[in-house]
Parts: C-alpha cells; structure tokens; sequence
C-alpha cells in the first residue's frame, strides 16, 4: 500500500474541490494513483475536470504582437523561475519583440526563432543568454503560435499571465476585442463541438456513465442522462456554446450571428500552463538532516 501524504491529499483537494477526507478516502483506494483518484471522486461526487488548468505553475509572461494591417499576429510565452524576475523591464521587453520577430519573421519552430535576429544584430538565443547572465535567473522561450489571416486577428492580454489570439471575419474592431476577452474569461477549448476530440468526449462520457449508474435507473434513463450531460459539457467547452461574459443571456454564437461574424480558431496561453513546480518540503529535509 502506497503511503498517502498531506501533499497528495492537497494536490487532490485543488484539482477536485472536494474535502481532505474525500480526497484521502480516494487516494487509499487508489493505492496513491492520483489520476484515478481524481476519476473515482468525480464519479462519485460528480466534481468537474480540469480545476487544475487555471493553476499557475511556473513564472513569466505572455506577449502579443498584431502587424499594423491586422492580418498576421503572435503570442509567446516566455518563463523564469521567479515572478519578481517575470516583472524585470527588460525580460518584459525582450518579449514583446519575440512576439513581433514571430510575427514578422514567421519561424518554423523555436529553434528557428532562437536564430532570428533582433536590430541590434544579435540572435535571439545571444539575447536570451545575456539577459540570464545579467539577472541571474533561466529563462526559456516556451511556445510560440502565429495567426495570418484574410479577415482579421484580434488579441487581449489579461496583465502578463493570460493572453489570446483570435482569427475571425466580420464584425467590427470591437467584436474581436470581446470575443478575446471572453475566452480569457470562459476558457473554451474550441470553437465548436464538431472540434472536440472524440477522445475527450469519450472520456467524459465514461465519467458520467458511471455517475448515472451509481442512481440504480433503468438503462435507458441513463443512457438520456449521460446524453443530456454530454450536451451540456459541449456547450460549456466550445467558444459559440457559452454564454457571452458580458450578457450571459446571449450565446456568442448568437452574439456572433447578429453581427454576421464568424470565428475561424483561437489560441489562448496561461503562463506555466501544464508545467508542474516542484515542491520543496523544507521541513522534511530538516527533519532528515537531523537523524543523520
């Protein structure tokens, strides 16, 4: 039997939202399986996925860069290791001109962008490397996307840690500024539910099976229960299933059809998104210290 420590049992609490009992109960019969402890409680408690994604779990900033016709923009995410090195005016400067290299010089990959140069004649790698020098911190370019478009690209920056990129025809200036600052808001995964990955949707499909199963109702009345929460998950997922931000009495599917407007994709970055901290138990490595 594994050993169930207060650091699963906490990590389990802040992807679930249920109660430290619950989440011990789980983990010990799941032998400390953290994932499969996750499934069983929202199998029993009917807790959502994905709490997790809106946690921060590394330092930096997200930049965004539109070229003056609107029609080709970028985003990048670039780390530290300390938030205090994230606000450092010349990490913020460097960037915001990776996302106009990105922009202007469409690389093909990182490794392509680390090899643009910047005006002052030096590569971005040469760049990168004496700004660590000169802060004392690593810093990394994680990810970069770039839009180009025949309609027009729109972009919001929620401070530095969350930015979105959106590729949509029609609509005025202002329209693209919502639907952007909506999706930072809402967090939809795509734009509509034929682009959800079958195996997403299979997956919740499962979780809710066995929801339903634990009511002991005929099949056939699961079978309808799991199909009407399938709806609805879709509806909470996609970007023209949600309820607008700003009047959650429209969809922005119906925002989107009275200004005869349409959304081609979206790209939204969470700094340190999908990265996890390691956690440094102090306390511990005293104790251990002490018994050597």
């Amino acid at each position: 039997m594994a050993e169930i420590t207060a650091g699963m049992v906490k990590e389990l609490r802040e992807l679930t939202g249920l109660g430290m009992m619950e989440c011990k109960k789980a983990l010990t019969e799941t032998n400390g399986d953290l994932k499969a402890a996750e499934d069983l409680l929202r199998i029993k408690s009917g807790a959502k996925a994905g709490k997790a994604a809106s946690r921060v779990a590394a330092e930096g900033v997200i930049s965004c860069f539109l070229t003056p016709d609107g029609k080709s923009g970028a985003l990048v995410e670039l780390n530290c290791e300390t938030d205090f090195a994230s606000k450092n005016e010349e990490f913020l400067a460097f960037s915001k001109t990776l996302a106009q290299l990105v922009a202007e010089n469409n690389p093909a990959d990182l490794a392509a962008l680390a090899e643009v140069k910047l005006a002052s004649g030096a590569t971005v790698e040469d760049t990168r490397k004496a700004l660590v020098m000169k802060v004392g911190e690593n810093m990394t370019i994680r990810r970069f996307v770039r839009f180009q478009t025949a309609g027009k690209l729109a972009t919001y920056l929620h401070g530095t840690k969350i930015g979105v990129l959106v590729d949509l025809d029609g609509g005025e200036e202002q329209l693209g500024k919502d639907i952007a600052m909506h999706i930072a808001a809402s967090k939809p995964v795509c734009v509509s539910k034929d682009q959800v990955s079958a195996d997403l949707l299979d997956k919740e499909r499962e979780i809710y099976s066995a929801q339903a199963a634990e009511s002991g109702k005929p099949a056939d009345i699961i079978a309808k229960m799991v199909e009407g929460r399938i709806q609805k998950y879709l509806a909470e997922v996609t970007l023209l299933g949600q309820p607008f931000v700003k009047n959650p009495d429209e969809s922005v599917e119906k925002l989107l059809a009275s200004k005869k407007a349409k959304v081609n994709t979206f790209q939204m970055y969470v700094v340190g998104e999908g990265i996890e901290k390691k956690v440094v138990d102090y306390a511990a490595e005293v104790a251990a210290a002490a018994k050597v």
